[in-house]
């Protein structure tokens, strides 16, 4: 029986993915399609891609695939004309990273979910074909010259404390499931004005201009292929770039440089910084922002209690968890304030 997942340490993975000299390219897609069988159509893919060396990160739901990896450069001209064998991804975008050093990921993970992008709608409720329209980077620019145009980020407050339009409202959410609703009430007066929606590669935007659409706002549009797209073309064209800072993504990068402002910083000192990092104590593993400083003087640690804790043995940490609570023990994404950064561990 072929083996469909991969049964190697994650750790062994890691370390050969950061060892190796192999050269690969970065990149994510997405298509809304009609799957009658997803489990299947997820093994026979796990099966094909699995071939290629394709390491990332792909969810399969009967309302289509989603996916962000990253492929050897050797074999990426193979991979296109086998993901372009499949006849409803035949021409699909592919959104290369901007910013690659190729170490993005480190193994191949398909899994099948209930949807592409968890919304919380009743896709039942309305016609998800119905679509906002899609801007070019030359067309969001001029748009956006307009003082009546409306500019939403639709991702999460980690994802743009890091980078976003100038002059976007930024929904303060955790989940794209969050800001929908959120955003509607805080556009409900200006239903009638043009509205720009904004996402790393377009996935969320296409589900939330058809949702805002029926829900009665009248120029909806979207940045055809995100924020990754709109820089590749403001790069080829020599366009002015209206987005400033990184763009956060969802791999082992945490972000994509498009212009060299620091717009956030450090969550423990406060120096200007936008690295994101996972607190180094797997117990807690909070996302925040950390610099260089900070990631020496706490060990890649959120605080000194977790530093303590990750200095352990083993055996001791194992039976300190569940009763010891972290900054990240609830998996807050960048909730993280600091405030008890320098306490150190207290398992009394």
């Amino acid at each position: 029986m072929p083996i469909l997942h991969n049964r190697v340490n994650n750790d062994e993975l890691k370390r050969r993915m950061l060892e190796s000299d192999e050269a690969r390219v970065t990149l994510s897609f997405y298509q809304y399609h009609n799957l009658e069988d997803p489990k299947q159509f997820r093994n026979e893919l796990f099966l094909r891609w699995n071939k290629l060396d394709v390491f990332g990160r792909i969810y399969v739901a009967k309302e289509g695939i989603n996916g962000q990896i990253s492929v050897p450069e050797s074999k990426f001209e193979a991979f296109k004309t086998d993901m372009y064998s499949i006849p409803w991804l035949n021409g699909v975008r592919l959104n290369i990273a901007v910013d690659d050093d190729g170490k993005s990921f480190y193994k191949l993970k398909i899994k099948v979910r209930d949807k592409i992008v968890a919304d919380g709608l009743d896709d039942e409720s309305f016609d998800v074909t119905k679509r906002g329209s899609h801007l070019s980077a030359e067309e969001v620019n001029t748009l956006m010259d307009d003082p009546d145009t409306v500019v939403v980020d639709m991702r999460n407050h980690y994802e743009s404390e890091v980078g976003y339009f100038e002059g976007a409202i930024r929904p303060d959410v955790e989940t794209f499931r969050e800001a929908l609703p959120l955003v509607e009430d805080m556009l409900e007066d200006q239903k009638d004005k043009p509205i720009i929606m904004y996402c790393t590669g377009g996935i969320r935007c296409e589900k939330a201009s058809a949702y805002y659409l029926h829900r009665g706002f009248k120029k909806v549009h979207m940045i055809d292929g995100g924020i990754i797209e709109y820089a590749r073309q403001c790069d080829q064209k020599g366009l002015p770039k209206k987005f400033i800072g990184k763009n956060f993504v969802f791999d082992e990068r945490m972000g994509e440089r498009i212009t060299n402002d620091v717009i956030s910083r450090c969550h423990q000192c406060g120096a200007p910084c936008d690295t994101h990092v996972n607190c180094a104590n797997d117990a807690c593993h909070i996302l925040f922002i950390q610099c260089p400083a900070c990631a020496e003087k706490y060990d890649a640690c959120c605080s000194k209690a977790c530093n303590d804790f990750k200095a352990l043995p083993e055996a001791e940490q194992e039976a300190l968890k569940g009763k010891v609570e972290f900054n990240g023990t609830k998996f807050g994404k960048g909730r993280y304030k600091a405030l008890r950064k320098d306490e150190p561990l207290d398992v009394s």
